[in-house]
């Protein structure tokens, strides 16, 4: 991690007990309020531009401290930030973002970052338990599953096993995208990214009262394989 982030790094060491967090009832309603973010939405995106503009600049990783902060973090985590993302393995987040260390990101992977029910589950636990104000949506280009989903809706494609239910819940993206002018593939990507946003933001009945509330936010993104920029959309 960059020596410029040590200080911040070194300063979150305090996790908030479980029952403070907001607990689920029986009917799987949110009980009490989350926790307050430690770190706000404008400011975590803030943090995620810049170091996506220092990767972009520099890309070198920085000097990693792994002993150190594996020690820090080792009891608790207070992540700033929420990434859900493709699996690609082009796409790692912690790097796409500057070089974060250990305890800075929560995230969540899946090909096409699908918000299935165990995803949703992720990031409520984020939000909800650990006080995350900000979830970011993370596509990229030439995605796989987006490319998938693409050749379902041009040429009729099918999948085998557990990659066809995978890919046919990105094909509304797909569809809605199919007449417009441009790449097939890459409007696809961003229009599956804005509508993963706009599920979590109101599916989740705790992600969407906390956008209600303005304690958290929802975006949605694409990263750029050529350049290793992230534009957000």
């Amino acid at each position: 991690m960059c020596a410029s982030r040590n200080a911040f790094a070194r300063g979150r060491r305090t996790f908030l007990a479980l029952a403070a967090a907001g607990l689920y009832s029986a009917t799987a309603r949110a009980v009490g309020p989350p926790p307050t973010p430690r770190v706000g939405a404008a400011q975590a995106l803030e943090r995620l531009k810049a170091g996506n503009a220092a990767y972009v600049k520099a890309p070198a990783l920085c000097a990693t401290r792994l002993l150190e902060q594996r020690a820090q973090q080792a009891a608790h985590q207070a992540p700033w930030a929420t990434v859900l993302c493709c699996a690609d393995s082009r796409v790692p987040p912690e790097l796409v973002f500057g070089g974060l260390g250990l305890g800075q990101l929560f995230v969540a992977r899946n090909a096409g970052h699908v918000p299935d029910d165990a995803t949703l589950g992720t990031l409520e636990y984020a939000c909800s338990m650990l006080g995350v104000a900000l979830v970011v949506v993370l596509g990229h280009e030439r995605c796989g599953a987006v490319t998938a989903a693409a050749a379902m809706v041009r040429d009729g494609a099918r999948f085998p096993g557990f990659i066809g239910p995978l890919v046919e819940a990105i094909v509304p993206a797909a569809r809605a995208v199919a007449d417009q002018p441009g790449d097939f593939v890459d409007n696809a990507v961003r229009e599956n990214a804005r509508r993963t946003a706009r599920d979590i933001a109101t599916r989740s009945e705790s992600i969407a009262r906390g956008v209600a509330e303005g304690k958290v936010r929802v975006v949605a993104a694409r990263y750029d394989l050529d350049s290793g920029r992230v534009e957000f959309l």
